[in-house]
């Protein structure tokens, strides 16, 4: 009985003793225990990613169940004193006791994100936990060399992870400077590192800003590079870079780090925009992968096959206590009804309800999503729009995804045109409609054209006019006048993303308005038009 224990002992001990004959220097000594310490953290990694694994498996499973069990928590956590839903987990009297409600609108236009009541960080916590376990051990499935040691680097100060490890992480062996505020730091520890086959940020706007950085600051940070200021000069490096930012933003990830496989960023509202800059010119090449797709709250769904090229999303039954919206029923109030993650239907749409544990207050999240497929019992989705970017000066409700699809459509007709960002204001904010119709003011940045003529910015509006129908009746009759088009210069909505972090205790997710609300966000880009 002894044997099979003694075996096992001697197979883990075998590589060890083998290393420990190479060690002839301290550096093989440290390159050993860096070795070896990577593997146990995968080894722990791996095991507590099969445990979540097992359990997202039996909650998907019983979905009823499941959702009975969250719903039972989120009332056990219940700080309302007196509370008369305390024990009961029937649906019904849960939903007559608490009428949905919406975020404060005067919260979302001054942070240009719908806030909620604070849910329980114990809840937030173990989703993101799951999340980030999951999404690591998939994405090192899908490119298993990705998170060897010192394989893959974080260039913005947040991380795409939902959730920090600070081990195993740390043993993972991440290019990055513990402790760093300076996002500059991060960016010289990834170009000083050529064999990186994984960039990470936090958002995909994040890392549009960080290229868009590279290219302005590229000689200087060539010239830090060569001196060695911080670590050692590398002035092959250096010539690299610079030869590297010479033949343009097309394909330059790759021309800096020639083994890149896939560049890893969380997913959140407004960041399909930069995804598709970053996907045709300084990432081509690459694959993108989200872990999690965070939406308003900290929801979070899950991405386990960071192989599909389609943003597609697992919508676990717990522990958030999450119902889904019909969205034809979204104006019917108080008379809408929701559903059970199980009694979603392939094909529609619903908007994302959450019930926070320590105030029970059932909060219309705004996000939309449509039902593409099942797990087990459980939903599986992709995001669509956030009913907080709708536009209508007119009741004509141009959603998100309607005016992106426009907007993407009339940029396709501007020769040589790629679209890196936009934003919109109706012209109330900005008082712009004083002596003509109420309209769209239309913020964009572009990369290959410098200026717009009169034709390209007419393109928009007979896009417009042709997605809506309500749109181009209140055009014709003139109750709602012509899109104005404004290109901004480079830089412009970093600075945007800049006053948003201003404000205090800037939102999470980092989601990226497209409809700007407050006068002095809106002006922000309007002093930064170019043509």
């Amino acid at each position: 009985m002894l044997l099979w224990p003694l075996l096992l002992l001697l197979l883990l001990l075998l590589p060890t003793l083998a290393l420990l004959r190479q060690w002839r220097s301290q550096d093989a000594k440290l390159s050993w225990l860096a070795g070896l310490q990577h593997q146990v953290a995968w080894g722990a990694l791996g095991w507590a990613a099969t445990w979540q694994r097992r359990k997202l498996e039996q909650s998907t499973l019983h979905m009823h169940q499941s959702q009975q069990q969250a719903l039972r928590w989120c009332l056990q956590g219940a700080q309302r004193p007196h509370c008369p839903l305390r024990g009961s987990t029937d649906i019904s009297t849960f939903r007559n006791h608490l009428p949905l409600t919406k975020a404060s609108q005067t919260q979302e236009e001054e942070r240009g994100e719908q806030l909620l009541p604070p849910t329980s960080h114990q809840d937030l916590g173990e989703a993101s936990l799951q999340a980030t376990l999951l999404g690591l051990v998939a994405l090192n499935k899908a490119y298993p060399e990705v998170l060897d040691q010192g394989g893959a680097a974080c260039l913005t100060l947040t991380s795409p992870w939902p959730r920090s490890l600070p081990w195993p992480g740390k043993a993972l062996g991440r290019i990055s400077t513990p402790g760093t505020k300076d996002p500059r730091v991060l960016l010289l520890e990834a170009l000083r590192s050529p064999g990186l086959r994984a960039l990470e940020a936090g958002t995909a706007v994040e890392l549009l800003d960080v290229f868009l950085g590279l290219e302005a600051d590229g000689e200087e940070l060539a010239g830090t590079i060569a001196a060695g200021n911080p670590g050692a000069p590398l002035p092959e490096r250096a010539a690299e870079l610079r030869e590297a930012l010479e033949q343009g933003p097309r394909g330059l990830a790759l021309r800096l780090w020639p083994k890149l496989q896939v560049v890893v960023t969380l997913d959140a509202g407004g960041q399909a925009e930069a995804v598709a800059a970053l996907g045709a010119l300084w990432c081509q090449g690459l694959a993108f992968f989200s872990p999690a797709y965070a939406a308003s709250g900290g929801v979070l769904c899950l991405n386990l096959q960071p192989e599909q090229p389609h943003r597609l999303y697992l919508l676990p039954p717990g522990p958030l206590f999450i119902e889904l919206l019909p969205v034809k029923e979204g104006t019917q109030e108080e008379a809408a009804s929701t559903l059970l993650l199980a009694e979603a239907q392939q094909g529609e749409e619903y908007e994302l309800v959450l019930t926070d544990r320590a105030s029970l207050t059932r909060c219309r999240l705004g996000d939309v999503v449509q039902v593409v497929g099942a797990h087990n019992q459980c939903p599986v989705v992709r995001f669509i729009c956030r009913l907080s970017q709708t536009l209508s000066v007119r009741g004509e409700d141009i959603g998100e995804d309607l005016f992106s699809e426009a907007l993407g459509q009339a940029v396709g007709q501007w020769p040589g045109a790629k679209l890196l960002d936009h934003g919109c204001v109706e012209s109330s904010i900005l008082d712009s409609a004083v002596g003509s119709a109420p309209h769209y003011e239309v913020f964009v940045e572009l990369r290959g054209l410098r200026n717009l003529s009169e034709e390209n910015r007419d393109k928009l509006d007979h896009c417009l006019q042709e997605a809506s129908p309500r749109y181009k009746s209140l055009r014709f009759w003139g109750s709602v006048g012509p899109a104005r088009v404004h290109l901004v210069g480079q830089g412009a909505f970093r600075a945007l993303r800049a006053a948003l972090a201003a404000c205090p205790s800037s939102p999470f997710p980092p989601a990226m308005p497209r409809v700007l609300r407050h006068r002095h966000l809106a002006q922000c880009l309007q002093q930064r038009v170019v043509s």
